[in-house]
């Protein structure tokens, strides 16, 4: 099967993404013209260590690279304070140089945690992104954003730094469960719904042959990569254009804090679709989309087995006022400001500034008071 390669131009700091099956068996090949030492830390969670580390770390040994492997706890609960000084401590432990590289071999929680320590250690490490998971190979391992969350908020705390490279090997979603390709699945369809109707109208034709593998994943992780490229090449710190690719996330943060980060409750990528779809309605609230378009992405997110509403989250949720306070800490907000990205029809979306805080909280009243206890 083909290999699509899409470029990040960003002038010295230009860098590739190659998107194939089965990359991984011969990422060491890809790896080792990117390195500028031999020697490396990679940073992987325990999920991915045990099917994936053992085989790289052999591959590159024959390449005589001395490796510090670090393993920390899966799950989003690591993009923290105390993990980032655990990974940052075996970096500086391991005497690693500004000449040295770091490997980020996980989901989008070990590209931000690893893209952040190496942009922080000895003021800047180069490192390299090995995404195993749908929503790191289409977003996150993409354009430079790393960071940590904090009981503020999600992603509060950061810098934008970007890759040397980014393998994104489609094979290894073979081995990721449903839940998380959906997840991952919601950042794809983001991507038609802000200014690429064409191809929200293909994913609606060909998203079973996304799920099931083959061309159409490729094509699929290829296109969302070379929208992101674009944007990031032309607002790479989201001074404007960039902040379009936030769309569902200002809501969909905001109930990701609301759970604690429990991904048993609610994972990224289902409150980046429960945030579309809220996003969307709240369009058609100020009279800027129509009914009709919600209900259509509500059956697409639906149908792909994604959760839609806020009665879809299991438990309970703080009030309108406290998500109203989460809303406030997001990045998107400036000088007390709300801003958010909208819509006017599919893939017509813009970004609106000073929304207004009272429209917002009630409508968030009106979408809490449907809210139910109850598990998927």
């Amino acid at each position: 099967m083909k290999t699509e390669t899409v470029t990040v131009n960003l002038n010295k700091r230009s860098y590739d993404i190659v998107i194939g099956p089965k990359l991984i068996n011969k990422a060491t090949k890809i790896i080792a013209s990117h390195l500028p030492s031999t020697r490396l830390a990679i940073v992987t969670d325990a999920n991915v260590s045990a099917i994936y580390l053992p085989t790289f770390q052999e591959s590159l040994a024959e390449y005589d690279i001395g490796i510090i492997p670090v393993v920390v706890d899966a799950g989003e609960k690591s993009k923290s304070f105390p993990v980032l000084e655990t990974v940052i401590d075996s970096i500086l432990a391991a005497k690693l140089e500004r000449g040295d590289t770091i490997i980020a071999l996980g989901g989008g929680v070990i590209g931000d945690l690893t893209g952040f320590a190496a942009g922080i250690v000895r003021r800047g490490i180069g490192f390299i992104q090995i995404p195993t998971s749908l929503l790191a190979q289409v977003d996150s391992s993409v354009g430079g954003k790393t960071g940590i969350n904090t009981t503020h908020g999600k992603n509060l705390v950061g810098v934008f730094y970007q890759p040397k490279l980014v393998i994104a090997d489609t094979a290894v979603l073979d081995t990721l469960p449903l839940r998380e390709f959906r997840a991952g699945y919601a950042e794809i369809v983001k991507y038609g719904l802000i200014d690429q109707p064409g191809f929200f109208r293909w994913l609606e034709k060909n998203w079973r042959t996304v799920f099931s593998g083959g061309a159409e994943r490729v094509e699929a992780i290829a296109c969302s990569c070379r929208f992101k490229a674009a944007v990031v090449e032309r607002d790479e710190h989201e001074a404007g254009e960039r902040a379009l690719l936030n769309l569902g996330h200002t809501f969909g943060h905001a109930l990701e804090t609301a759970t604690g980060y429990d991904a048993e409750r609610l994972i990224h990528g289902e409150g980046v679709a429960i945030g579309m779809v809220l996003a969307h309605e709240f369009s058609v609230r100020l009279n800027l989309a129509s009914s009709d378009l919600v209900e259509r992405i509500r059956r697409h997110l639906h149908t792909a087995g994604l959760p839609t509403q806020i009665t879809h989250i299991p438990g309970s949720l703080p009030d309108a006022d406290t998500l109203m306070t989460y809303i406030a800490q997001d990045k998107k907000v400036t000088s007390g400001a709300l801003t958010f990205i909208l819509t006017r029809g599919l893939g017509q979306a813009f970004i609106a500034k000073d929304v207004p805080q009272a429209e917002v909280r009630a409508f968030l009243l009106e979408k809490l008071s449907r809210h139910i206890d109850c598990r998927r």
